[in-house]
């Protein structure tokens, strides 16, 4: 286990790769760890060096108490970007990772010469849809509401997997103040007019079957930025990297290749 201590929060990473390799950071989605990686991660080019790490209140990450804002997330991945002095990086997000992604380039473009946004959107859900999904967390505990979650997140064909119950586990374990915390900070985010203002490249991933986040939701965002291409992985839901791993990696690798970070 590698820990980074950043303002008292104590940040879970793995840091693997060529240490002089070019540096791509990965953002997990809400209510994930990690581990929603781990199939992508060995199908990528060897040359890189790969971040990732729990966000706030997520997998083995502290998890102070509720409510967070999204500023908070992305200056936890602005800090852990310094600790391990990287700059330059391709950042991939991936829901709530691709809104703290969309915010740490337009704060620090240094840190960030391409993104990659997976399943996200500038703004994710109503105000109306967050204030419930808070209070029956608070309320209820985050098993609650995971049958509804899960089929937002996969395909129909996924669902009738044993390994669904590993990610419904997953979910299920997370913090109670780490998921309504990393809610409230989506239902306070619109970066609809700082996300229009970006010239980076940009890839936007989404999946045919995503109850989450739609893919003309998706394709909406890419279109904010020029340059942006948007690429769609049939048969996956809100997680495609989990659904297909091997797609999700072929389009991460292409797009490297295409802007030269290998």
């Amino acid at each position: 286990m590698q820990v980074a201590v950043l303002d008292g929060l104590c940040v879970h990473y793995t840091d693997t790769g060529p240490a002089s390799g070019p540096p791509v950071v990965f953002a997990n989605s809400l209510g994930t760890d990690l581990r929603l990686w781990d199939k992508v991660l060995p199908l990528l080019p060897a040359s890189c060096r790969y971040i990732r790490y729990d966000m706030r209140g997520h997998g083995l990450t502290s998890a102070p108490k509720q409510p967070y804002r999204m500023g908070q997330l992305v200056g936890d991945a602005e800090r852990l970007m310094d600790f391990l002095e990287i700059k330059d990086a391709v950042f991939v997000g991936l829901s709530i990772g691709g809104l703290i992604a969309q915010g740490l380039a337009v704060k620090r473009l240094d840190l960030v010469r391409a993104l990659v946004l997976s399943n996200t959107a500038t703004k994710i859900g109503t105000a109306e849809i967050w204030d419930r999904r808070i209070a029956e967390v608070n309320a209820e505990g985050i098993a609650s509401l995971s049958k509804e979650v899960m089929v937002r997140w996969f395909s129909r064909a996924f669902r009738d997997k044993p390994e669904m119950m590993l990610w419904k586990n997953m979910l299920e374990r997370q913090p109670v103040d780490g998921y309504a915390g990393c809610s409230a900070a989506i239902q306070g985010t619109d970066f609809y007019s700082t996300t229009a203002a970006l010239t980076l490249p940009t890839l936007a991933i989404a999946g045919s079957e995503d109850g989450s986040t739609p893919p003309d939701l998706v394709r909406e965002t890419a279109e904010l930025i020029k340059g942006s291409r948007f690429r769609l992985i049939r048969g996956a839901g809100h997680l495609p990297c989990v659904e297909k791993p091997e797609d999700y990696a072929e389009l991460l690798s292409v797009f490297l290749q295409e802007i030269g970070h290998v």
